[in-house]
């Protein structure tokens, strides 16, 4: 247990990292397209190892890593939520309502996409 928190530490660690670089490089003045950006990979690429975690082609504790970690930190549901909510109260219901509609639909495709591209890779 206390290794498994650990390893799941470490992939926060380095998820959170990453998520602040991307947000320091992709400009959110208008629109927050950093935050779109990494929910939309961070689908993607968790499609991709859930189904090598299906297929027991990587291990628990990599899943843990990668997954929970890594991915679990990139990705930000909260950040989400509050910048939608924020674009209501701004009175940008319209930008808040695209950016709904493209989190909502273009995450589980990509993660379909991701699924579907393991099998093939993982295959």
């Amino acid at each position: 247990m206390l290794q498994q928190l650990g390893i799941v530490a470490l992939g926060g660690a380095i998820g959170a990292g990453l998520r602040y670089a991307v947000g320091e490089w992709i400009s959110s003045d208008t629109f927050p397209y950093a935050t779109l950006s990494v929910n939309l990979i961070g689908s993607f690429l968790l499609g991709i190892l859930a189904i090598g975690l299906a297929q027991n082609l990587v291990s628990t504790n990599i899943a843990l890593l990668l997954g929970t970690g890594v991915l679990g930190a990139f990705t930000t549901m909260s950040t989400f939520s509050v910048e939608t909510v924020e674009m209501f109260d701004g009175g940008d219901g319209g930008s808040a309502m695209v950016y709904i509609l493209l989190t909502m639909t273009l995450s589980p495709l990509l993660a379909l996409i991701g699924w579907k591209i393991g099998e093939t890779i993982f295959a």
